[in-house]
């Protein structure tokens, strides 16, 4: 099969498309004929590598997918060929007391596809059919591969760590990334009042199209500031901050008293200053988290399967463009998802 891969970290020029064996299904595995892939930031992270990451070389990028049931491994039920399906990201092993506790996004062997184990940029993948979800008759595969990670990753984020509530104000810094726009919708669909930093007038018109209430350009003036404007000088409930270095600070001024800041990831940077003394007088927590269960990404594909939440996508390419892709992605020109059809 045809796979897009890397055998050794650095710039994008390391990324590949190569011939490597069919995956073969183990008990309790489905082995899916992916039909389409989404890019996400970690993709970027992958291929330049960070202290500590060990991978068996070549490694196969991609953790979104969507695609056809192609073999059903032993001690499987549910699923037979030709099904339609997605694929959630998270792998865990079902065993363990998070795993137990439903926790499996917690759990103590999880790995997720694309990043410690072979991933979806390929024409087949093998995955424990705990992580299948079918896709209904009408939704594309397209759309599905592109909903996954960030709908999953989102939602865990705001309402089951963040416990976001009708009514409450909530700040996304960034306009146009997959995580964001998730965000942004399911914010609207809790009831909640939107305010997005953006860096261009046509982010910010993307977020406006998705409903936000109060749009921000960060090159035009202070974003805190204006966030404290915003909200008679209150500041927001919460403050959605995936940027990390160069932002946080600004988060912790733009956020109320008592106020949350959630992070689910660091496309600016993972090491950054702060102002400690705002954590402490102004009663901040500071929520991470990471994917989601099992049971938020049931919850979150049925309202992208109904139509209550929906993918932005930016653009498609073939898999032999997978490079292109990746370069689109790290220039942050996208908005929305980028996809692979395979």
């Amino acid at each position: 099969m045809q796979a897009v891969l890397i055998h050794k970290h650095g710039a994008l020029d390391q990324v590949r498309i190569e011939a490597v064996d069919r995956p073969k299904v183990q008990p309790g595995q489905v082995r899916v004929k992916l039909q389409s892939a989404a890019l996400n930031h970690l993709d970027l992270w992958v291929v330049a590598g960070w202290p500590g990451i060990h991978l068996a070389y070549p490694h196969i990028l991609g953790a979104d997918g969507a695609g056809l049931v192609d073999e059903v491994g032993p001690g499987v039920d549910g699923f037979e060929a030709r099904d339609r399906v997605v694929i959630n990201a998270n792998l865990s092993c079902g065993t363990c007391t998070y795993c137990v506790a439903g926790q499996d996004n917690l759990c103590r062997h999880w790995n997720l596809l694309g990043e410690t184990v072979p991933g979806t940029f390929a024409e087949y993948v093998v995955v424990p059919a705990a992580n299948l979800l079918p896709i209904p008759p009408d939704i594309s595969f397209d759309y599905s591969a592109a909903a996954g990670l960030v709908f999953h990753t989102a939602w865990h984020s705001l309402i089951t760590r963040g416990q976001l509530r009708p009514g409450e104000s909530v700040l996304i810094v960034g306009a146009s990334g997959g995580v964001n726009t998730a965000s942004l919708q399911i914010a609207k669909l809790a009831g909640a009042r939107t305010l997005v930093v953006g860096s261009s007038a046509g982010k910010l018109a993307l977020a406006e199209s998705l409903g936000a209430d109060v749009l921000i350009d960060r090159s035009q003036e202070d974003w805190s500031k204006a966030v404290y404007l915003a909200t008679e000088r209150r500041g927001v409930d919460v403050v959605v901050d995936n940027v990390g270095s160069g932002s946080m600070s600004s988060s912790l001024r733009a956020v109320r008293k008592g106020g949350r800041i959630l992070t689910v990831g660091n496309t600016g940077g993972p090491i950054y200053d702060m102002d400690h003394r705002y954590l402490f007088a102004k009663h901040i927590s500071i929520l991470g988290s990471t994917m989601g269960t099992r049971a938020d990404f049931a919850h979150v594909m049925g309202l992208v399967f109904s139509g209550q939440l929906q993918p932005v996508i930016d653009r498609s390419y073939p898999l032999a463009e997978a490079r292109q892709a990746l370069a689109r992605l790290e220039a942050g020109d996208q908005m929305g998802k980028i996809t692979l059809a395979i």
